[in-house]
């Protein structure tokens, strides 16, 4: 099996698919049937193998159907093995390696991460360390602990360093869980690491680390089936769904959604936030009486929420009369004005704080305004779309789908007000931002 450094993956992939003799549609159609997204056409495949685009989420599905190896090479004695963040190259995706290989890959891969952490994730492991020692009995508490402090400074928090400390944490809990396989808390200590790797797949998804994100959302949806905790996989889920949706493939979103939705139970947070999800994704695909139906659905969802349901938080959603996501179904299906007083609801309502002095969440505010801007843009306000645009982009946590929306609001502007000063000034803060996150991430998109 062929090994491939990620720099020549077009190139490597192209030759893959000649040996075969199959053309660049057959090998879309291979990964279709793979993944089952049927999604890919032969004109990705076509922009893949120029380099004008990374498969990111399909590179595990390039592996398995062209039979390749996706991982660096390993150092030479005396070199010091690179480091990554990027999972995709650093974990073997073939059922036909060596099991121990794949173990000794992972473990170099997890120290070496989590050493590169150090000062962001090692205190916690150091008090997690001390306290598990004097009383071991209480780490599934001491683990809730911190999952219940990560989801709420992961959405404060720059990707890239909210990454790092919660992979440092979740090796650290790896470790743990291989010794506590008779003990009662076994079950529990499990259940957390997978909502650890349910918080990995948000801080990649934000980082725009599609396929990092598609294998951490995999890992908590297979602990969550193991622990009979559904909620956790419909998280899961709803990453994968909004992966999804800021790529521009609707109906993958709509139909991760729906399942996501159907798993859990009415009443919790999650199932209401994936019928918003799917609402919103129907609304991308032009599907207006599917929007209609997932509204109503997602409206009946937020007044059964159970007492007590998280309001802040990376696992939360807040009571409202609308449902999330009601601004943008509305903007897609080109209700532009609706669109504009929907947002400005939202934004006194929930961001009045963050209008202040970036408060708690500052990608969803960011994300707000973006809407808000292509709301006026729609509209033929030029001026408060650049506004908004301006202040969306003010934040100093650059996350891939702000950058998502923001890049629609520069095409908009393009399209609209091509020889305007100030749909250029926006365009120059777009890129400055769309720099500092490649520069973060130089595997995103």
């Amino acid at each position: 099996m062929p090994t491939m450094p990620p720099s020549d993956l077009g190139s490597v992939t192209k030759a893959a698919r000649l040996k075969r003799g199959w053309t660049q549609k057959h090998l879309a159609d291979e990964l279709n049937r793979v993944s089952g997204w049927d999604t890919c056409t032969a004109n990705d495949v076509y922009r893949w193998e120029t380099g004008r685009r990374k498969p990111n989420e399909w590179l595990p599905h390039l592996a398995a159907v062209l039979e390749l190896d996706l991982r660096p090479p390993l150092a030479h004695a005396g070199e010091t093995m690179p480091l990554t963040g990027n999972i995709p190259y650093g974990t073997p995706v073939s059922v036909e390696d060596d099991s121990m290989k794949r173990r000794a890959l992972f473990s170099m891969s997890a120290a070496a991460l989590a050493t590169l952490s150090l000062g962001r994730g090692q205190r916690a492991i150091e008090a997690l360390d001390l306290v598990n020692q004097d009383s071991p009995r209480s780490i599934a508490d001491n683990l809730s602990e911190l999952i219940d402090h990560y989801s709420l400074a992961i959405c404060a928090a720059p990707p890239d360093a909210a990454y790092d400390e919660i992979f440092a944490v979740r090796s650290y809990t790896s470790e743990i869980l291989k010794g506590s396989r008779q003990v009662p808390q076994h079950k529990d200590i499990s259940l957390a690491v997978g909502w650890l790797s349910c918080l990995l797949g948000i801080a990649a998804c934000d980082a725009g680390d599609h396929a990092a994100a598609h294998i951490w959302c995999a890992d908590a949806e297979r602990r969550s089936q193991e622990a009979r905790h559904p909620e956790l996989a419909g998280w899961a889920v709803l990453t994968r769904s909004m992966i999804a949706f800021y790529q521009g493939q609707p109906r993958q979103s709509v139909l991760l959604a729906s399942k996501g939705r159907e798993a859990t139970a009415m009443g919790t947070a999650v199932h209401a936030k994936l019928a918003a999800q799917e609402m919103r994704a129907a609304a991308m695909a032009g599907d207006v009486s599917h929007t209609e139906t997932a509204r109503r659905y997602a409206t009946k969802a937020l007044v059964r929420l159970a007492p007590g349901s998280r309001e802040t938080g990376a696992f939360s959603i807040t009571p409202a009369e609308e449902p999330p996501y009601t601004a943008t179904s509305l903007l897609l299906l080109g209700q532009f004005q609706e669109s504009v007083s929907a947002t400005n609801r939202v934004l006194q309502t929930h961001y009045q704080y963050e209008a202040r002095k970036r408060g708690e969440q500052p990608s969803g505010y960011a994300r707000a305004l973006l809407i808000l801007g292509l709301a006026h843009a729609g509209s033929g306000n030029l001026d408060e779309a650049v506004s908004a645009g301006h202040a969306a982009l003010a934040g100093k946590r650059p996350a891939w789908p702000t950058l998502a929306l923001a890049g629609k609001l520069d095409r908009a502007l393009e399209r609209d007000f091509a020889n305007a000063q100030q749909a250029e000034e926006y365009r120059v803060r777009y890129l400055e931002a769309s720099h500092r996150l490649q520069l973060l991430a130089p595997t995103g998109e």
